[in-house]
């Protein structure tokens, strides 16, 4: 898979380098130079207090009168009081997602519609209450003069904390053994049982079942043999279910929602938190994870919305965000710079019951202090440190104290110099950092939750816990004391004193759930104890054993599992203290056969198309020439059933039904028009050609010409008056975009953004050529259609292009249609972009892209959502 964009001919003049200076959120950097006054007299303090906003970074990139790309920070923060106070890990989360986007929802109105009436892009994130804006020295200036706005910050990058050297870093990854694979079996890596976590899981029988952790990093390789079987996508028998277990923020691991890692740190550090093979400390605990680091560099945006849907798990598509699905623990084994950028994150984190760790950064030099950095080194998260297998601090461990607010820090030191662990390609690598010894810490987390449930979203308990067991070290060169330093924290990671030290509140229930007809181990069987606050389920081992701990109290039992009866038992009351054997067995329920037909947007039968049960271990299927499908044997149940197009979907969106199995069923999965986040979606439409009257003053190679519209067109909920229109078959709805830039795939931050891509490619107009432009209809029925007229593909000037873009007043919709499309290469659209974008090219709805899919008289219509 080619991971990287594609190569562009060269840059258009309006392009900056991205940003990556330091900044501080809230603090204020060197006042911005003010204009000279002819009158001698002093600036007006609102309009120092506006400089002082901005960043010296954003102000530079502007100064040249150029663009930049800065985040707008808000002055308002969400009241998360009510999360705080609310008992149960998805009550927490729930309380303090829905308290972030009504505040965010009305707190960025005005800043929206200000740069609505603008026509600037952006995207705008609830979880930091900012919005990410792309504009000049212009727009900079309003916006700093906004009361709203609390300060203007450039996009920074912040880098993946793992020292990679010759010496401890394996210049080729060695293979998986059969020891490695013997499960329980293999012996515990030096980090694992240096902070007891081995025996964490002999003495206690504790190996963080019933937990999830999540870590934010440049991905995971779902399927490796020490993490297929703790991923909470892995439905069993080789399928998995994606949805609310795996987020891309970056786009680096292309479509269709399937995980990646295309650097092998995020797979490293998921492995030390729950891998098998005895790389991970809590292999016990459940695993999910997001993508926030494009591969060895991880950018502000993809952070961000990273860091929502840690709160917030979302479907593939980024829909229908479930917080009562969040993980317990996330992992962040990454920083850089001075800033406190991330900590409205770590402090919604925390308020939602989410503990989280951040390494504490690879920039000392085993005595230099202060040289920690965020957001490890702020005093919301909790920092780590790390240490060698002779016990001796690392070289590179970054030392307190803090430079963004004086706190001590690390908060913890643990392994973290010659770290095994699972790496892409199924196989294992040994690499040091602070990166590597944190998820020794979130691993040890997930121990002590799963062993003291009363713990569970309680940060500062937690924290205090880790903090009162760990094994001091004497280290005050860069103050402190010998219990808690700057250099140490409060000393070595030690689980095992941790969960003895913990609350005695928990009773365990451990037993076999056994299939009632053969007295068979079943495995894969949901175990799930519910009551008014606490909901905590496991999943039962190959051996059809599974073990609980609960907080003392009643609760409902509930065993679910594919091919099997439900069954529930009610009044399950435990004490502090017991043990308890609870076996079950389990009734086969029937299976029947689903069979149906896949039509497609039109209604025609589609072959080609997967079809899958999105909640059921049973192999896809594949629609053949009628569109026919088949399960021969499905057990009975309801589940929720998917087809899928093959490529080019084209305008086929994905058919998404329940399905209740009672007996054999047939049916139709009729794939619904293809829709983007905003609600835009595309069908085939009866080709209607308009045909142009008024020429535009357009010609040449890489041009573009403002027009006025005759009626307002709504853009992603935006009203426009005008738009440019350029040779290269693209309608832009923001500033005039000039340059020579090849078509990309969409959505992509890179300008430009807010466009119609009617045929998109690289086009010229020549004496041959024209765009027109023509007016149909009566006022409130109009239509207003942009002809481009028989314009050359420059890599093919034999072929030429006849296209138009046609709005609908009455119904706001988008018409593109296609005239004289032959046979000549590149006029079907094969090394062209067809669809739309927003304006801050985080959302589009694609038509194609390089795919050879136009054809002569066609027409594609697309009925515009809300924003």
């Amino acid at each position: 898979m080619n991971l990287a964009p594609p190569p562009h001919r060269r840059r258009a003049a309006w392009l900056t380098a991205a940003t990556a200076a330091a900044a501080v959120l809230l603090g204020s950097g060197p006042a911005l130079a003010l204009p000279p006054r002819s009158d001698a007299t002093p600036a007006p303090a609102t309009a120092i207090a506006a400089a002082a906003k901005v960043d010296s970074a954003v102000r530079h990139s502007v100064s040249g009168g150029g663009d930049a790309t800065f985040f707008v920070v808000l002055k308002q923060r969400a009241d998360l009081k009510a999360a705080r106070g609310r008992h149960g890990h998805a009550a927490k989360a729930t309380s303090a997602f829905k308290a972030l986007r009504q505040a965010a929802e009305t707190g960025q109105a005005s800043l929206r519609r200000f740069l609505d009436r603008e026509h600037v892009g952006y995207q705008a994130f609830w979880i930091a209450d900012t919005v990410k804006v792309t504009g000049g020295k212009a727009l900079v200036g309003k916006l700093a003069a906004r009361s709203d706005v609390a300060a203007i910050v450039p996009e920074r990058t912040y880098h993946l904390d793992t020292v990679e050297s010759a010496s401890i870093l394996a210049s080729k990854p060695t293979t998986a053994t059969a020891a490695d694979t013997a499960g329980d079996t293999a012996t515990p890596e030096w980090g694992v049982k240096d902070i007891g976590a081995d025996q964490v899981w002999s003495q206690y029988d504790d190996r963080g079942e019933g937990i999830v952790i999540a870590n934010v990093d440049s991905g995971v390789q779902y399927n490796h043999p020490a993490l297929v079987g703790s991923y909470r996508g892995n439905l069993g028998n080789g399928q998995f279910s994606h949805d609310y277990n795996w987020y891309d923020a970056t786009g680096q691991c292309g479509t269709g929602g399937v995980p990646c890692d295309n650097n092998g740190h995020g797979t490293h550090t998921m492995g030390t938190m729950v891998g098998a093979d005895g790389v991970g400390v809590a292999p016990g605990a459940k695993w999910i994870a997001a993508k926030g680091c494009e591969s060895r560099s991880c950018s502000d945006s993809s952070l961000l919305a990273a860091g929502q849907w840690i709160l917030a798990p979302t479907d593939h598509n980024g829909q229908n965000p479930r917080p009562d699905l969040a993980p317990d623990i996330v992992n962040n084994s990454w920083g850089g710079g001075d800033t406190t950028f991330y900590q409205d994150i770590v402090t919604t984190w925390n308020a939602a019951g989410i503990f989280e760790a951040f390494a504490a950064g690879n920039d000392g030099n085993g005595v230099t202090c202060s040289t920690t950095h965020a957001p490890g080194s702020q005093a919301p998260a909790y920092g780590v440190g790390a240490y060698d297998a002779s016990g001796k601090i690392a070289s590179f461990s970054g030392f307190g104290p803090s430079l963004v607010d004086g706190s001590e820090k690390p908060n913890i030191s643990a392994p973290g110099v010659n770290v095994r662990s699972a790496w892409p390609g199924n196989q294992y690598n040994t690499i040091s950092g602070t990166s590597m010894a944190t998820p020794h810490v979130a691993g040890a987390v997930g121990l002590l939750w799963s062993a003291a449930p009363s713990l569970i979203g309680d940060i500062d308990g937690t924290r205090a816990l880790l903090d009162r067991t760990a094994r001091d070290v004497d280290d005050t060169h860069c103050g402190g004391t010998p219990g808690r330093n700057n250099v140490w924290g409060d000393g070595k990671l030690d689980i095992l004193a941790a969960v003895a030290g913990a609350p005695r509140s928990a009773a365990t229930v451990t037993g076999t759930v056994t299939d009632q007809a053969s007295g068979l181990p079943v495995s894969g069987i949901t175990v799930a104890a519910a009551n008014d606050t606490t909901k905590r389920q496991v999943t039962t081992g190959p051996d059809g054993t599974y073990r609980l701990t609960l907080a003392a109290g009643t609760y409902s039992l509930t065993l679910s599992g594919y091919g099997y009866k439900s069954a529930t038992q009610t009044g399950f009351t435990v004490t502090t203290g017991q043990q308890i054997t609870q076996d079950f067995g389990l009734t086969t329920v029937p299976a029947h056969a689903v069979t149906g037909t896949v039509l497609d947007v039109n209604g025609k039968p589609l072959a080609g198309a997967t079809v899958r049960f999105a909640d059921a271990p049973l192999p896809a299927v594949t629609s053949d020439a009628a569109g026919r499908f088949r399960f021969p044997k499905v057990a009975e149940g309801s589940f929720t059933l998917t087809a899928a197009p093959a490529a080019p979907v084209l305008c086929n969106g994905t058919f998404r039904g329940a399905v209740a199995v009672t007996a054999d069923v047939s049916l139709s999965a009729a794939l619904p028009a293809r829709r983007d986040a905003a609600g835009n979606s595309c069908t085939p439409a009866a080709y209607s050609w308009v045909a142009g009257t008024t020429k535009v003053a357009l010609s040449g190679d890489e041009n573009a010409k403002t027009i006025p519209l005759p009626f307002p067109v709504s853009f992603y909920g935006v009203p426009y008056s005008s738009a440019s229109i350029t040779t290269d078959g693209l309608v832009n709805f923001l500033q005039p975009r000039l340059g020579d830039y090849d078509n990309t795939a969409l959505p992509t931050a890179e300008l430009p953004n807010g466009i119609i891509a009617a045929f998109w490619d690289d086009l010229t107009l020549d004496k041959k050529s024209s765009v027109l432009t023509a007016t149909t209809g009566t006022a409130g029925n109009r239509k207003f259609a942009v002809v481009w007229q028989d314009a050359a593909l420059v890599a093919n000037p034999s072929a030429r292009v006849t296209f138009e873009v046609v709005f609908e007043e009455a119904t706001g919709a988008i018409v593109l249609q296609y005239q004289g499309i032959g046979t000549a290469a590149g006029e079907n659209g094969s090394s062209a972009t067809v669809g739309i974008e927003n304006q801050a090219g985080t959302d589009a709805l694609q038509y194609s892209f390089n795919e050879p899919v136009l054809t002569d008289k066609s027409a594609i219509r697309i009925t515009q959502g809300s924003k």
